[in-house]
This record gives C-alpha cells, sequence and structure tokens, in this order.
C-alpha cells in the first residue's frame, strides 16, 4: 500500500475529531500548532506553498467544539506578500525556491512555528518570520524591517526582498530575545550573518559571522546557555546548473562545517561588525539539532542526521521509481525521499577543537526516512533531557526516482533502495547512550505520521518522559491523532481521534506545543506600509504600484 495519495489534492478546512478509541487523558492539556504548505499547481516542488497555521486544542469542547470534540481551526497566513498574490494572482509563477513576481520573492512562511512567552510565529528558511495571532491565527506582522535586515540576500532591489534565513530560530529565555541569521551571498559562499530580534519595535540587529561559509542552507541553528550553533545543512544546495535550466547533477555533502558563536562576543561587539566564532565538522548532514543548555562539560547537540536525503530533488513528470515503474502522479512534487537508513547521533564539542568526540549513535535497518521528532523544549527539559522522540515514516521505494539514484549510484545500496516497503514509526531514544526506551510500528502502510509534540504532564518531571506524544497521522481513510504515553510509546496510542467523516489533511511539517491560546499582546510591530522603500516601486507598472498601495492601506 503506497503513501496517503491526498497528501497534495485534500484542502484545510476547520473540522472536529471524536475519539475513536481509548480514553482521552483527563491531563492533556495546551494547545498544538503545525506549520504546513498549501498545494500549488503552479509549483514543482510542493513544500513551497503559502504557508497555513493550524491549531489543535489538547482540550476538548474548547474553540467552539462541541463537548467532547476536539477542535481543529486553520488558517492561511495572510502576509502581505499573499495578499498582493490575491490581487495580481497573474503576476505570480512558480520559481524554483516559491513563488516569483515583479513585486519580489514570496515569503511562504510555511515551515515551523515558533512560540514566545505565549506569542506565536511562523518562519521559513528563504523569508523573515512572520507574527500570528494564537486565537484567530490572523497575521500580526513580519519581524524586522527589510532594512535592517541588510535588504536582499543577494543584492536584488525590489519591494519585496529575498532573505535567506532559517526555517528554526531559537528563543533566548534568559536574554528574552529571538536569535536567527541572515544568509548574504558572497565570492566565497553565502556568509552567515547572526540576527536578534528583541520582541517588539521594527527592528532587528545584524553581526556577520566572520570566516564562516555555507555552500547548502542553515534550516536550524540552536543554543546553549553561553553559546550559538549554526551548521550548514548541506541537503539543499544551490545548482548553477539547474538554475540555469539544465538538469541537477549536484549531491549532498559527506561533512559539513558548524560554527559556533558566544553571546557574550555578539553583544560586545557593535551592530554590523564581524563577530568571531569557533568551527568544526560533522556527518553525516542534518536538518535538525539541538544543543543541551547546559555547556560547562562542553556543547553537547543532538544530531537527527538526513544520511544520503537530498531534499534538492523532486519527484518529476517522467520519472519512474526505484523498482521501474512510472512515479505515482499523486507524488509528484514530493521530495526525493532517504536513499538509505538514518543516523541519530550525540556529540561533544570543544570549542577551538575541529574535531566533536561522538559520545552515541543510533542507527538500524528500519530508520529510514527520519522525519521529525518530539522533546521537552523548557528550559528544565533542555538542561537535562531525559527522553527523545523520533517519527521514522519508513522505506518507500515508490517515492525516489531512479533519476536520482543514478546520480547517486557510487554512493547506494541497490538492494536496499529497491527493497520492500516499511512502515513507519515512533522510537523513544533515552538521552543516556541513543538506546531505545520504546517504539510503536504505525499498523498500516497507508498511514503518514507528521511532526509530533511532547506534552508535559502538570507537575511532572522534566525530560521528555513525563507526559504525551502528540502525533498527527495522514492516511487516505481521513486525517487523525494519536495519543501516546511518553514514558511508553510501545503501548501503542493510549487514544486517537478522527473527523466524524473521515476528512483528510494535506501534507503537515513542523509542529510546536504551547501551554494555552490567548490573544497577542500589544507592542509595537512592522507595519507593511513602513517596511517598502517607495524608490523600489519604480519597476513596478502602475496597475501593480496600486496593488501596492491597496495593501498597505488594507493592513494599516
Amino acid at each position: 500500500m503506497p503513501l496517503p495519495e491526498s497528501i497534495f489534492t485534500a484542502r484545510f478546512a476547520d473540522l472536529d475529531l471524536e475519539v475513536t478509541s481509548g480514553t482521552w487523558p483527563a491531563g492533556l492539556h495546551g494547545e498544538m500548532f503545525v506549520s504546513a504548505p498549501e498545494v500549488d499547481d503552479r509549483l514543482s516542488y510542493q513544500l513551497f506553498g503559502f504557508g497555513a497555521m493550524m491549531r489543535i486544542s489538547m482540550t476538548p469542547g474548547t474553540h467552539g467544539a462541541a463537548p467532547g470534540r476536539i477542535p481543529v481551526r486553520v488558517r492561511t497566513i495572510e502576509t502581505p506578500v499573499w495578499r498582493l498574490h490575491e490581487k495580481a494572482r497573474d503576476r505570480f509563477s512558480g520559481g524554483l525556491l516559491g513563488l516569483e513576481s515583479p513585486f519580489g520573492h514570496a515569503n511562504m512562511a510555511n515551515t515551523a512555528p515558533l512560540a514566545w512567552n505565549g506569542r506565536l510565529f511562523a518562519t521559513w528558511d528563504v523569508g523573515r518570520p512572520v507574527e500570528v495571532d494564537p486565537v484567530s491565527l490572523g497575521f500580526l506582522g513580519e519581524v524586522g524591517s527589510a532594512a535592517s535586515w541588510g535588504g536582499d540576500s543577494f543584492g536584488a532591489r525590489n519591494p519585496l526582498p529575498q532573505v535567506f534565513s532559517t526555517a528554526h530560530p531559537v528563543i533566548d529565555d534568559e536574554r528574552d530575545c529571538m536569535w536567527t541569521v541572515k544568509l548574504v551571498l558572497t565570492a566565497a559562499g553565502m556568509q552567515p550573518h547572526l540576527v536578534r530580534h528583541d520582541g517588539s519595535g521594527t527592528q532587528v540587529t545584524t553581526w556577520p559571522v566572520d570566516g564562516a561559509t555555507v555552500v547548502g542552507s542553515m534550516h536550524t541553528i540552536t543554543q546553549t546557555r553561553n553559546w550559538l550553533v549554526l551548521a550548514d545543512s548541506g541537503n539543499f544546495k544551490a545548482d548553477m546548473n539547474e538554475i540555469m535550466g539544465g538538469d541537477r547533477t549536484l549531491t549532498v555533502d559527506e561533512q559539513v562545517p558548524v560554527y559556533f558563536v558566544r553571546k557574550d562576543a555578539v553583544e560586545a561587539t557593535p551592530p554590523g561588525t564581524p563577530v568571531p566564532c569557533e568551527r568544526a565538522f560533522f556527518g553525516p548532514t542534518t536538518g535538525h539539532y539541538y544543543a543541551q543548555w547546559d555547556d560547562s562539560g562542553g556543547v553537547r547537540v543532538l544530531f537527527e542526521h538526513l544520511d544520503l536525503t537530498d531534499l534538492g530533488y523532486r519527484l518529476q513528470p517522467g520519472d519512474v521509481d526505484a523498482h521501474g515503474r512510472p512515479v505515482n502522479p499523486a507524488y509528484l512534487g514530493f521530495y526525493q525521499t532517504a536513499m538509505c537508513a538514518q543516523t541519530v547521533s550525540e556529540m561533544v564539542f570543544t570549542p577551538g577543537n575541529p574535531e566533536p568526540r561522538v559520545e552515541a549513535r543510533f542507527r538500524d535497518e528500519r530508520t529510514w526516512n527520519l522525519q521529525l521528532s518530539a522533546m521537552d523544549w523548557s528550559t528544565a527539559g533542555r538542561t537535562a533531557p531525559t527522553h527523545h522522540h523520533v517519527v521514522y515514516q519508513g522505506r518507500h521505494p515508490e517515492l525516489l526516482a531512479r533519476r536520482v539514484l543514478e546520480v547517486y549510484r557510487d554512493r547506494i545500496d541497490e538492494r536496499e533502495v529497491s527493497g520492500a516497503e516499511q512502515g513507519a514509526r515512533l522510537v523513544t531514544l533515552c538521552r543516556d547512550g541513543l538506546t531505545v526506551s520504546s517504539e510503536w510500528g504505525f499498523p498500516s502502510l497507508g498511514d503518514l505520521p507528521s511532526s509530533p509534540i511532547f506534552v508535559p504532564r502538570r507537575g511532572g518531571v522534566p525530560g521528555g518522559g513525563d507526559g504525551w506524544v502528540m502525533v498527527p497521522v495522514l492516511n487516505d481513510d481521513g486525517f487523525r491523532l494519536d495519543c501516546f504515553d511518553a514514558a511508553d510509546v510501545s503501548r501503542g496510542p493510549v487514544a486517537s481521534a478522527r473527523g466524524a467523516d473521515r476528512e483528510r489533511m494535506p501534507f503537515l511539517l513542523h509542529a510546536v506545543w504551547m501551554e494555552n491560546a490567548a490573544p497577542a499582546p500589544d507592542v509595537e510591530r512592522l507595519r507593511f506600509a513602513d517596511d517598502f522603500d517607495a524608490s523600489l516601486l519604480g519597476s513596478l507598472s502602475d496597475d501593480e504600484r496600486d496593488v501596492v498601495m491597496a495593501v498597505a492601506d488594507e493592513l494599516g
């Protein structure tokens, strides 16, 4: 049975879930927010559609749901570029990194939600974070003016800048600020600039990282109490042949650099001035990594490696899969999935030493397509983590294009990539040694679990093992939400909920848990009317300038 064919045909809509098995835990609380791209037939890569934000309440009967029903509410994020698109759709066309237009590049804000003191942000790798209201899910503003970010990453002059950033900024609770990055094109490659936002106002502050170079992307950054950690993802690299209209032939790196910047050095450096860094190297490449807050014994980082996952390739018309069969048209626009099993590792870095100490690794023959994970994001949980919950989506030869396997023919095991399909699994790893604490195999090959979250038990022990793991599951038989006991996921879901009419959902990306959903605080935010430079409107037609001014008027 293949993956759900509805991942690119279903559409987002509000619904209420009913518990269909087990008992919904009485202590379950808070809100789950999920980011997702909307399907857009103009795009060759369906992960690049306009962003939607979904909220799933852990408390039945809230947000307008009937008693006992679990409310799922979803809304397109109505950013300025989305509003421009709605008024001038014919001016937008699909490009390699989303939608392009005479106005500039679209910030899709579709990848990850970020929580900060009751506030909610949506992020993307090629745009500034945007804030949305946790209750209405309405757009509130982009983080920092284009000018304060330093403008377009490539130096282009458009009303909408193309800002290469990260989908995973971090919140520094001790400094009460957001740390993120911007990548800037230089002769040596993309140079990361640290970006700090203090929570209100229209400006951010930036510092170039001296001597740092990225050839892929910087999908994640992480932090300890004293250090910011920035790694080259290496799994999404720009291929100049592809950019010029030819075939993509680039492959992912086997080893990439990681940079360490002291926070006190940043604070002691005037904004705009290069800040020093330390450098090390590690492999395989990775999209997601998480540092332990306590750095007294070195910078300890858990890496979720993307062994032989090349996100620069996607399934295209005419592709045949690993078995030589035509790729199901339902999957066109999906990324080339993993071409081997994948690794989780824990490494300790000593800044100044280019070689990390590998403390533990986990990998077996069933760790294909490591998707996303759940952990305790509290300061106490990041200081002394105990459990790490990982979703593997399984091995799917029908999502491997023979065209790409030929590019990687010297780095793959042909018997493995064309082997039998494997189902998805949820694995809990002990942070002491990365041994398997418990695991659960999803019952159907048609199950596509998405980003899990950890919900802590009120008054429980921090670390990730005292509470629940919530997993949204896509299936052509209907969307469902599975609830697991975080202490022992091998028991299977303690409760599952789905829509009364087995409603489907399209592809989902990252998720986050928040204590509650309250209206966003009243703080100074950037206004679209104050963001664009009027001198940049000269390249637009009269009609296009009118559209920009109309959107500025709408947003006030």
